[in-house]
């Protein structure tokens, strides 16, 4: 859950700690998912299109640019989630 918490502290962070928060942040999920992948697909493509939808949305009334790059980081790894199903190489490309 993300959404709950990574837009403020983005907000609060200057942007290199920003950066290297909302990179790693994504490290340990993903590479849980890229462990559980071939069993529980209906489970990740229900939060992938979730993650994706509410960072999506999440985003679109933001004016401050750490909050917008909170919830496009919220929404990258939801797309993550959804391509891992049919290519773990690419999804581990756009890590």
């Amino acid at each position: 859950p993300l959404h709950a918490w990574l837009p403020e502290v983005l907000q609060g962070l200057d942007l290199t700690t920003g950066l290297i928060l909302s990179t790693w942040q994504k490290l340990a999920p993903f590479a849980l998912i890229l462990q559980i992948q071939p069993s529980n697909s209906a489970l990740l493509i229900i939060l992938g299109l979730t993650s994706a939808l509410v960072g999506g949305w999440g985003g679109l009334n933001q004016t401050q640019l750490r909050k917008i790059l909170a919830y496009s980081s919220i929404a990258h790894l939801g797309w993550m989630i959804l391509v891992v199903q049919f290519s773990p190489s690419i999804t581990l490309l756009t890590l």
